[in-house]
């Protein structure tokens, strides 16, 4: 094992010469919603493998359905945001991002006051390649998560999207600038505005 148990994290080492760190999202209950919980225990982790001088290379992954998920999904076509509940043109409730439900209540001065993201770019500042390994749904804080990383490995199952609009906001990790970079700033513009998904 790479580190102490976690509670929002399987973390461990593999391959033959076990160099190959693995940090595996497990918040299953909450669809790997990206709470601070489980933030703070991704940096955690990530510093416990960029401090291994045994570990060349790092992988995140979720599970089959979600790379990371989006707390607070009642229904296939239902999310709940800002008090109420609003359209979600998602077959399943496994849109990645942050914890909605750790957000809703929270004012614009609460989170800047608080450095809500504070932390959230650990994993574009590690020194070792981290590759994201994704094969369901990486929308919202789970896109930018996947797209911090230098490496993205997605299966044919993966969707990836940016659809904070859908709850009257914008992405807040990164998710503009990194998109821009990743698929170009037409198809960055679409996706932000419109809440629209690509697949792998």
């Amino acid at each position: 094992r790479a580190a102490a148990p976690f509670q929002y994290l399987v973390v461990q080492k593999t391959g033959a010469l076990q160099n190959v760190g693995v940090i595996q999202l497990n918040r299953p209950q909450a669809l790997n919603a990206l709470c601070e919980g489980l933030m703070k225990e991704l940096r955690e982790a990530l510093e416990a493998l960029e401090n291994d001088s045994q570990v060349g290379a790092i992988v995140i992954t979720g599970s089959q359905k979600a790379f990371a998920g989006r707390a607070g999904c009642f229904s296939p076509l239902q999310i709940w945001g800002a008090g109420r509940s609003v359209w979600c043109p998602i077959l399943f409730p496994f849109a990645a991002g942050a914890d909605i439900k750790e957000m809703q209540n929270k004012t614009f001065q609460e989170c800047y006051s608080s450095s809500f993201l504070a932390g959230w770019d650990k994993v574009s500042t590690v020194r070792k390649p981290i590759i994201a390994a994704v094969n369901g749904y990486a929308l919202g804080g789970g896109c930018e998560l996947a797209m911090m990383c230098d490496i993205i490995y997605a299966g044919e199952k993966a969707q990836f999207g940016q659809p904070e609009i859908l709850l009257g906001t914008i992405p807040g990790a990164g998710g503009t600038q990194r998109l821009t970079r990743v698929v170009g700033k037409s198809l960055a513009m679409e996706m932000v505005l419109t809440g629209d998904r690509i697949s792998a």
